[in-house]
């Protein structure tokens, strides 16, 4: 049976999916930090459902950045499975 695409996915999940959290634990702390804003609205909630198109900003040590959500992922793959969730998006 084939499954649907999923419509939405759990902020935490998917920063740890894309490879900005070393740890699912390490991506929802992120969150609960303050440090994502999704389409410009600052999120404290790990659980916070995310679509694609979604523009999050990332505060990451160092550096900012911003990406588009382009997909999901069911599990965390390599870099290059990774890079495929997201592009840079230059606001």
């Amino acid at each position: 049976m084939n499954e649907a695409p999923a419509e939405r996915q759990r902020l935490d999940k998917w920063l740890w999916h894309a490879r900005f959290g070393r740890t699912r634990a390490k991506s929802a702390d992120l969150v609960r930090s303050g440090h994502v804003r999704v389409n410009t609205v600052r999120v404290l909630d790990p659980a916070k459902g995310i679509k694609r198109g979604d523009v999050l900003t990332l505060a990451l040590a160092g550096r900012t950045l911003v990406v588009r959500v382009l997909d999901f992922a069911p599990k965390r793959g390599d870099a290059a499975a990774a890079q495929a969730l997201y592009e840079n998006a230059i606001l």
